[in-house]
């Protein structure tokens, strides 16, 4: 059991600064190689930026979503914009951890909310490279651990990672729950999940890690014999992680709905963006239009693309995926692909399901380190390149 794990069991290593430090040192091959990722996707940004004529700050940091989260921390929540063809955009659909957090640092430092949350985004990214690296390596090795941090990184939509958006902050938020969850530091893993559960709307996909991994385990105690409150004992702080996990997403959620007038109010006003969930019916008819049309090849790939993220959740439940890391995978899948609203926006809306990677981490270990810095290099600069023209084009709404 690695230092943070037995850090987190009563009775075992005690949780101090040496052991923090110790994680974090044999953490640094993952960080490094994530912030290098990372750097070469912001300098290539930059680079095609200045030649396209535009700021390659003002892409990270005040565009699309980020001007949203900017203007709840400045101004709060009240804000709406009503469009021609009659759909209402309210900043109620934008979830208040990120803005509360850029609120704070502009009022401690000098930085502007959109710098504040950049910053926000830039250290919680490194939060969630060293929680994937701690996740891959107790499962699987360090050199699992570095793989995964570093396969994250190199998505073709990385670049969001380095934007003042919420998804970093969601995914460090997330991941720890989830690794809290398996060193059985079940306090933690609630707490983690109730402030994933106000930063996105996916932040449900982590309650219910939480709460199905609980159920299995006390569910396997009851089979050994254990009753309820012997379950509970032998598992200290479960039932308060329980009851915490849901509270940050139901909070926010019932707290939308009271100043709506609607216990619905929440999905009203993603129904006013043209969001919501269907169970995949409008993402089918539009990937069915793609494959119909003059561009069946960007159709084909679509395809494509969706086969292999769902092969590789499947592949990694059969290779053993521990169940709270299954459930969250699975989770974000599912709430992205049956989502509708805006279809390009789905890659972004998967990059928290990081346990997707494990498998592509484990296969990568395999192999002699050269092939796989070079197989971590090429995507590394794939998504440099792609986030550059991404965010200079569409870019990601």
């Amino acid at each position: 059991m690695n230092d943070l794990a037995s850090a987190a069991v009563p009775g075992r290593t005690p949780y101090d600064g040496s052991v923090v430090r110790a994680a974090l040192r044999r953490a640094a091959p993952a960080l490094l190689a994530y912030a290098a990722i990372r750097l070469l996707g912001i300098v290539t940004l930059a680079l095609w930026s200045t030649a396209d004529g535009k700021n390659w700050h003002t892409l990270l940091a005040a565009r699309w979503d980020a001007l949203w989260y900017t203007r709840v921390a400045e101004q709060g929540y009240g804000y709406t914009v009503a469009l021609p063809n009659g759909e209402v955009h309210s900043n109620l659909a934008f979830f208040p951890l990120l803005p509360w957090l850029e609120r704070g640092l502009s009022a401690l430092t000098t930085l502007s909310p959109a710098d504040a949350g950049l910053l926000v985004a830039w250290l919680t990214s490194l939060g969630a490279a060293w929680a994937l690296y701690a996740t891959g390596e107790r499962l699987h090795g360090p050199r699992a651990g570095v793989a995964l941090a570093a396969l994250w990184a190199a998505l073709p939509v990385g670049i969001v990672q380095s934007m003042a958006y919420s998804e970093a902050l969601f995914t460090a938020l997330a991941a720890w729950s989830l690794y809290a969850v398996l060193a059985g530091r079940w306090l933690w893993a609630g707490a983690l999940a109730s402030l994933a559960g106000l930063t996105r709307p996916v932040g449900a996909a982590v309650v219910a890690a939480v709460w199905l991994t609980a159920a299995v385990t006390l569910w396997r105690e009851r089979a050994g014999g254990a009753g309820l409150c012997a379950g509970l004992r032998r598992h200290p702080g479960m039932l308060s992680g329980v009851l915490l996990a849901p509270l940050g997403w139901c909070g926010f959620f019932l707290w939308v709905g009271a100043r709506q007038g609607s216990f619905t109010g929440y999905l009203d006003v993603q129904e006013g963006w043209g969001n919501g969930f269907d169970g995949g019916i409008a993402f089918g008819s539009f990937v069915w239009h793609q494959l119909s049309g003059p561009t069946f090849a960007a159709g084909l790939a679509l395809v494509v693309g969706v086969g292999l993220v769902i092969w590789l959740h499947v592949h990694g439940v059969r290779q053993g995926q521990p169940l709270p890391l299954a459930v969250y995978g699975g989770a974000v899948l599912l709430l992205a692909l049956t989502a509708k609203g805006y279809f390009g926006s789905k890659p972004r809306l998967m990059l928290p399901a990081y346990p997707l990677l494990l498998p592509l981490a484990v296969a990568l270990t395999r192999g002699r380190p050269v092939w796989t810095w070079l197989v971590v290099g090429a995507a590394a600069v794939g998504s440099a390149v792609y986030g550059a023209f991404w965010l200079n084009g569409s870019g990601p709404p």
